[in-house]
């Protein structure tokens, strides 16, 4: 049986969505597990909004009791500028 392949689009929408150039090609198993985490991912989101309103829910936030003093300089990555930024250096050459 030939394997699926699973194209980005460019569009956002509400399901779940592989990025790439068209030339990948992802098994069934890939594709299970993609739809898996993004299944799991819309129950959190789902019962972050129901929680929005009571102070208690099903929902935590971890946060360390005692955060790596290594850790302290850590700065977060904007992963969509690092693509953006990328995407244009690779034009340039």
């Amino acid at each position: 049986s030939p394997v699926s392949r699973v194209v980005y689009n460019g569009k956002r929408g509400g399901g779940p969505r592989s990025p790439g150039t068209g030339s990948e090609i992802f098994t069934p198993a890939h594709e299970e597990n993609v739809r898996f985490i993004y299944e799991a991912w819309q129950c959190v989101e789902r019962d972050l909004r129901s929680q929005m309103g009571s102070e208690r829910g099903l929902v935590e936030e971890y946060v360390e009791k005692m955060p790596n003093p290594s850790l302290k300089a850590f700065k977060p990555v904007d992963l969509g500028d690092l693509k953006r930024r990328n995407t244009q250096d690779a034009k340039k050459s």
